[in-house]
């Protein structure tokens, strides 16, 4: 990297710091820190699905894949479509239906507070180590990239990311995103043009092609992986807290379907553009082994960005991965300050509230920065920290979500269900293999996906037999009712008139000095300069047309 690459990670930081801090007046109460005022467009909202679904394994571990095995590395994302069409479909509007503000409350309501209790603890606990073990890839990417101490850059991110979450809430959160998303794309779409035209274009690509290497499985993902991964995909994203805030930050349930179908639909072609550059690296260079293979999309970008747009693309890369990091700060403290401390302290003030909702965000970005920081002294730490994210995936969130579709899932079966569950994965993933019994990928995630579906079926099944209802059902559809009858007849504000105008204005902005620095980039650059000129002029009116729009998302 060159000294106008380091500016340009420098000019797009400080971008987006100023943008999240744009924000600092718009938190005036929980609902509008926590759920954006449940005003946010659904475009909006369904991009920041995306981007906070989008980590640095898309192009770190997807794009390995895509290197060693071609095709299957799309096959694996498009079961991430399927599953936003899924969720879009039948769970986002079942969420927003229920009127709460976190998952957690919906929790207390339908299940109890004891079992709000224990699924507070298990998210906050894996959330903890799940956030400092995205914040260390993105960091290692830095650090590789800068030749900056690995600890000062995961310092430096997750203080970052601290920042502007605490300071301007969810319309922080998404409004960034929307920016991540729209300069990621872009760089993208300058990386596949000049990938393809640097080994002479696509025919080229099909004809050197190894055998085999557009096929959509093969012996290490099969068929029953690649389903049993999409059913497990469906679930995270349909029950995760952070992804939750996504459908019920909108205005209708009509408006938390489309942010499902946008996710989805995103997710279609974006699985073709991301994973292009890393096959067609292998056409330069077949020689990679399988560590060396995990840095062949950014070694494509090395090899035909111009000075200047490495770090744009090396920028969008790991800001739009600190989106996940964002989104499960935003979600945790929301979680600390609703469903702890609002339930000790009942009459606090909003005031109070939200000084308390950005203490517990400072302190629990701490406290991921803590374990980011001791990862290199565990030990190969970061595989088993996302193994067990991967296995707890299903046990956590299954059982809730059928809850939402189910009057007869009790408290204690869907906490069977979730601590049995993550019992036996435990079990089969880190005891069995000392015995001699190892699963394969394939059988260790139908194994995560099946088995808490059986438990709540035998639950299901049970239940039905003895004609049983679970107790305090009434009440909860009496106040899911309320919160319904509340929404329908609730217009909006003046004040979240001005959020969504402001949101617009800041977003456009961003975009229209994204544009106007890679038309800068275009200028100076020895190759490909009519195509980085030409996105750069896009992305300029792209912007001036979103800060110049003044209608209002009354949907």
């Amino acid at each position: 990297m060159q000294l106008l690459d380091f500016i340009t990670i420098a000019v797009f930081a400080a971008g987006v710091v100023i943008m999240g801090l744009s924000f600092s007046g718009k938190s005036r109460n929980m609902k509008s820190f926590f759920a954006a005022g449940g005003a946010v467009p659904w475009p909006m909202s369904g991009l920041s699905l995306f981007m906070g679904f989008f980590s640095a394994g898309t192009f770190v571990v997807w794009g390995s894949i895509a290197y060693t095995s071609g095709w299957v590395s799309v096959a694996i994302q498009w079961t991430m479509a399927l599953a936003g069409f899924a969720v879009g479909l039948f769970i986002a509007p079942r969420w927003h239906k229920t009127g709460a503000l976190t998952a957690a409350e919906y929790i207390t309501h339908r299940l109890g507070t004891r079992t709000q209790k224990i699924y507070t603890y298990l998210f906050l606990f894996v959330s903890l180590f799940t956030t400092g073990a995205f914040l260390y890839p993105v960091a290692k990417i830095v650090e590789v990239s800068t030749g900056l101490p690995l600890n000062a850059c995961i310092l430096l991110l997750g203080c970052f990311c601290i920042l502007y979450v605490t300071v301007g809430g969810l319309w922080a959160v998404m409004s960034t995103d929307v920016l991540q998303f729209v300069i990621l794309t872009a760089a993208v779409l300058i990386v596949v043009p000049m990938s393809f035209a640097r080994i002479e274009g696509v025919t080229e690509f099909i004809r050197s092609a190894s055998d085999g290497f557009f096929q959509l499985t093969n012996e290490d993902y099969t068929l029953g992986f690649i389903i049993a991964f999409g059913i497990y995909n469906a679930i995270f994203l349909g029950g995760n807290w952070a992804y939750v805030q996504r459908y019920t930050s909108v205005a209708s349930r009509s408006s938390s379907r489309n942010v499902g179908l946008l996710f989805g639909g995103l997710y279609v072609v974006s699985a073709v553009l991301w994973m292009l550059p890393p096959m067609i690296y292998r056409l330069i260079d077949p020689s990679l082994d399988s560590i060396g293979a995990e840095g062949a999309y950014l070694l494509m970008c090395r090899e035909v960005l111009p000075v200047g747009l490495l770090g744009l693309m090396l920028g969008g890369m790991v800001f739009a991965t600190a989106s996940s990091l964002n989104a499960t700060l935003n979600i945790s403290s929301g979680v600390v300050t609703n469903d702890i401390f609002r339930r000790l302290r009942p009459a606090s003030s909003d005031k109070l509230l939200i000084r308390v909702a950005r203490i517990s965000t400072v302190l629990f970005g701490l406290m991921a920065i803590g374990v980011a920081l001791l990862i290199p002294k565990m030990g190969g730490i970061v595989n088993v920290v996302i193994s067990v994210a991967a296995l707890t995936g299903v046990p956590l969130y299954l059982p809730i979500i059928w809850s939402l579709f189910s009057r007869r899932q009790t408290g204690t079966s869907v906490i069977t269900a979730t601590l049995s569950s993550l019992g036996v994965n435990a079990l089969f993933k880190f005891v069995m293999p000392s015995a001699g019994l190892t699963l394969n990928r394939a059988e260790e995630m139908i194994l995560g996906v099946t088995f808490p579906a059986v438990i709540l079926l035998s639950f299901e099944c049970y239940y039905r037999l003895r004609k049983a209802e679970a107790a305090g059902y009434g009440e909860y559809e009496v106040w899911e009712r309320k919160n319904e009858t509340e929404r329908q007849n609730e217009t909006l504000t003046r004040s979240s008139d001005e959020d969504n105008a402001f949101s617009r204005k800041v977003i456009g902005i961003g975009i229209a000095s994204t544009g106007a620095l890679i038309t800068l980039l275009g200028l100076i650059a020895p190759t490909g300069r009519l195509l980085v000129i030409g996105i750069g002029l896009l992305l300029i009116l792209f912007g001036l047309k979103i800060r110049r729009h003044k209608a209002v998302n009354k949907k």
